[in-house]
């Protein structure tokens, strides 16, 4: 390659690197100028680069004047006051008031149902019979002995001279003894009629006509559902503020948007140690029939609660200490340092010395240090709204 080739792409080389560093290194424009090289030729080989230098530099130096003099431009939120564990949501299952399954009190066969699921049944009324002929039979034999002992003691009583006082006496006994074997004759008689031990509303019938019972067969299922049992349970920390007769709120699955009022009927009297939690039971009154045993229902209680201060969530910061927030009293911040109780997703319930209307930093956190002044960004905009009017 000749000289002249070679000059020419050093010259080609030095000029792009000259190019690059006045695009990528700052201060290279006014280094090429001390060293001869006309300002023209630096302007246009790299006329944005001097602007950028020349902007950024001046944008630096006007901002760090408004820094040092102004403070960091911050956004503030006023603390509220929150209530922690004011309400408590358990899920629970209904049952009715009064149930009862009803079984025979002898063994037979299934002569007659008289009654059919769904029914509405009183306490004592007929809802089926076993076969009875024998115990109608066993009646009658013990109706027969005690005419026969009845008459044989009127007899001796009449001819009390004649017999001896223990002939008498023997006659009595035997008196007395059929007028129990009636009895009994009577209550076996009795109990072959299947009764309703309460007033209830019947299920479904298992049995059928001709089946043959014993004194543990399921004949059907009667519940008093004119109120309802929910049983739920609450976390610990209510122990002691659950009480007897204190409204409660449900509603069910089955009727959505239906709300329910009802009365804690029951506080168990221990602490379930596995799962830490205390077993409730409500009671809800069902004069309309709506609600069914088996249920699931959502509870609700509410409580006095406790008050503590209520502070943005972006507010909150942590360091080596724990957390803190950033309050601004007269222009100037402070960090003040807090324990958080509970975290909702709209606000964190802190326990601090904090009162209601302290204003909270929220946005510009990076800047602000202690003591420092800050300035706020309604205030800004309230002056640039005038400006441009």
């Amino acid at each position: 390659m000749t000289a002249w080739k070679q000059l020419f792409l050093s010259l080609i080389v030095l000029v792009a690197g000259c190019a690059a560093a006045l695009a990528f290194v700052p201060g290279t424009a006014g280094l090429l100028t001390k060293i001869g090289v006309p300002q023209h030729w630096v302007a246009a080989v790299a006329p944005a680069a001097g602007g950028n230098d020349a902007g950024e530099a001046n944008g630096a130096t006007a901002g760090n004047k408004r820094q040092g003099t102004n403070g960091p431009l911050v956004v503030t939120e006023a603390v509220v006051s929150g209530v922690v564990n004011d309400r408590l949501s358990a899920i629970g299952t209904g049952d009715a008031i009064r149930s009862v399954v009803v079984t025979p009190q002898a063994a037979g066969t299934v002569r007659e149902i008289l009654i059919k699921s769904g029914d509405r049944v009183k306490q004592g009324q007929v809802l089926a019979r076993l076969d009875n002929d024998e115990q109608i039979i066993a009646r009658g034999q013990a109706e027969v002995t005690l005419k026969s002992a009845a008459e044989k003691s009127q007899l001796y009583h009449n001819i009390k001279s004649s017999v001896s006082r223990m002939d008498v006496f023997d006659a009595e006994i035997a008196e007395q003894g059929a007028k129990l074997a009636l009895q009994s004759a009577e209550l076996a008689l009795t109990r072959r009629d299947i009764v309703a031990p309460i007033d209830g509303i019947v299920g479904i019938v298992p049995v059928v006509i001709g089946d043959n019972v014993t004194t543990t067969t399921n004949i059907v299922t009667l519940d008093d559902r004119s109120e309802i049992l929910v049983d739920y349970w609450v976390p610990e920390r209510f122990a002691n503020t659950v009480k007897l007769d204190q409204p409660v709120e449900a509603t069910s699955v089955a009727l959505p948007g239906r709300l329910f009022s009802g009365v804690v009927e029951a506080v168990d009297n221990r602490v379930d140690g596995t799962s830490r939690t205390l077993r409730i039971r409500a009671r809800i009154d069902n004069a309309s029939d709506e609600l069914r045993a088996g249920m699931s229902f959502n509870v609700g209680m509410r409580f006095a609660g406790e008050t503590y201060p209520s502070v943005d969530p972006l507010s909150v910061q942590w360091d080596g200490e724990g957390s803190y927030v950033w309050r601004i009293t007269d222009g100037k911040s402070s960090k003040v340092r807090v324990n958080v109780v509970q975290r909702n997703p709209d606000a964190v319930l802190v326990k601090a010395d904090l009162r209601n209307g302290d204003l909270i930093v929220t946005e510009g956190l990076q800047r602000v240090t202690e003591s420092g002044s800050v300035r706020f960004a309604r205030d800004v905009a309230a002056a640039a709204e005038v400006v441009t009017e």
